[in-house]
């Protein structure tokens, strides 16, 4: 190498003698930034040509002095997150349909509608049961009577036992199939199962409601949460607990909050495991709205952070520039550093920097070990 340099040196020589010394201040420029590339390319301690180039040129020491800016190192907290696509989803979201089946007769409610756990929202044709209810008061009625009478007498120890018992036998059959017809008629209500909102009159009067079949959704939007498919590879990463932070695109919006539950079953099929979320109430937020989430896999405390666009690499390894005092000069300084993990466009500095240092953020694209700059 000691020979290459040597060469390099007595080839610079012969392009001075051919080009008439001072004569030609193109060609000695030309040459100056060459030497210092090859200074910067093989690390040689060529500063003594380079300084006779730049005298020869009359280059003065305040034209040399580039601009940057620098940034001080403090120490700080860095996470890396694992990103992920999800959506919110109503906990309580229920598509509502007819215990019976019939005719619907009467909807009691309208889209966007409070509703309350019980609340009847549409009504199916009962009347047939309600013809078999009359009858069957009337007869019940009788029943009534004829026990009454049958007791009586009984009390008084007129007539037979097994009158009395008949009666009271006739009473009780009554009373049981009326029960039985009020449950059917209950059943022809369409009724809210939770609190909630009506998100949807799917039914219209005239249509036949069956079970199972979906007339009304009603959603609880006070009780919601975010849910996501996150790859097997990063099953042993996430639990409960894990702090998350949610950004909501459609309302610009980021929250914190905390893993509910993570899954400990991988999906045979997407190789995925199930993530949920829980929110705090919002009448911004809606089911099915789209949600990013990013949920922390490391942290490290007291770290040094910078950005990932001032760090250079010289054969393989990352080096940054730092402004330091050098007899009363401000020059810059490569230090090499240790690379931890990276997120977006911030790095985790592991080694070769400590807090304080004063760090060059613009202006050292060309930049080189030792050169002068000023703030």
């Amino acid at each position: 190498m000691t020979n290459r340099y040597a060469l390099l040196i007595s080839a610079t020589t012969l392009i001075f003698a051919a080009c008439g010394g001072g004569n030609n201040k193109e060609k000695k420029m030309a040459e100056l930034q060459k030497l210092k590339q090859e200074k910067v390319k093989y690390n040689s301690d060529i500063d003594q040509k380079i300084a006779t180039l730049e005298k020869e040129l009359d280059i003065k020491e305040e034209v040399r002095l580039k601009d940057v800016t620098v940034a001080a190192v403090r120490d700080t907290t860095f996470q890396h997150f694992i990103d992920v696509q999800g959506s919110v989803d109503a906990r309580e979201n229920v598509n509502v349909s007819s215990r019976a089946a019939g005719v619907i007769t009467a909807i009691y409610v309208k889209e966007g509608q409070q509703v309350s756990q019980g609340q009847t929202l549409a009504q199916v044709d009962d009347q047939l049961l309600r013809a078999s209810m009359a009858e069957v008061r009337t007869q019940l009625e009788l029943a009534n009577t004829l026990y009454d009478k049958q007791k009586n007498l009984w009390a008084q120890k007129i007539g037979s036992e097994i009158q009395y018992l008949n009666a009271k036998n006739q009473k009780e059959s009554l009373e049981k199939r009326l029960a039985t017809l009020q449950d059917q008629q209950s059943q022809s209500r369409i009724v809210a199962p939770i609190s909630g909102t009506v998100d949807a009159v799917i039914a219209k009067v005239g249509d036949i409601a069956s079970p199972g079949n979906p007339t009304f959704r009603v959603v609880n939007a006070n009780n919601l949460k975010v849910t996501a498919n996150i790859a097997e590879t990063y099953a042993g990463l996430i639990k409960a607990g894990d702090e998350v932070a949610i950004a909501f695109p459609d309302i610009n919006r980021e929250i914190r909050s905390n893993v509910g539950f993570a899954s400990r079953t991988i999906d045979p099929v997407s190789r995925t495991i199930k993530v949920e979320v829980p929110l705090r109430s919002d009448n911004m937020l809606r089911p099915n709205m789209i949600a990013h989430i990013r949920i922390v896999d490391y942290t490290a405390k007291n770290a040094i952070v910078i950005p990932v666009s001032v760090i250079q690499y010289t054969s393989g390894k990352p080096y940054v520039l730092v402004a330091q005092q050098d007899k009363g000069k401000m020059v810059a300084q490569r230090k090499t550093i240790e690379m931890g993990r990276t997120y977006n466009d911030k790095a985790e500095i592991r080694g070769g920097l400590q807090a304080g240092d004063q760090i060059i953020t613009a202006g050292f694209q060309g930049l080189n070990d030792n050169d002068l700059i000023k703030l």
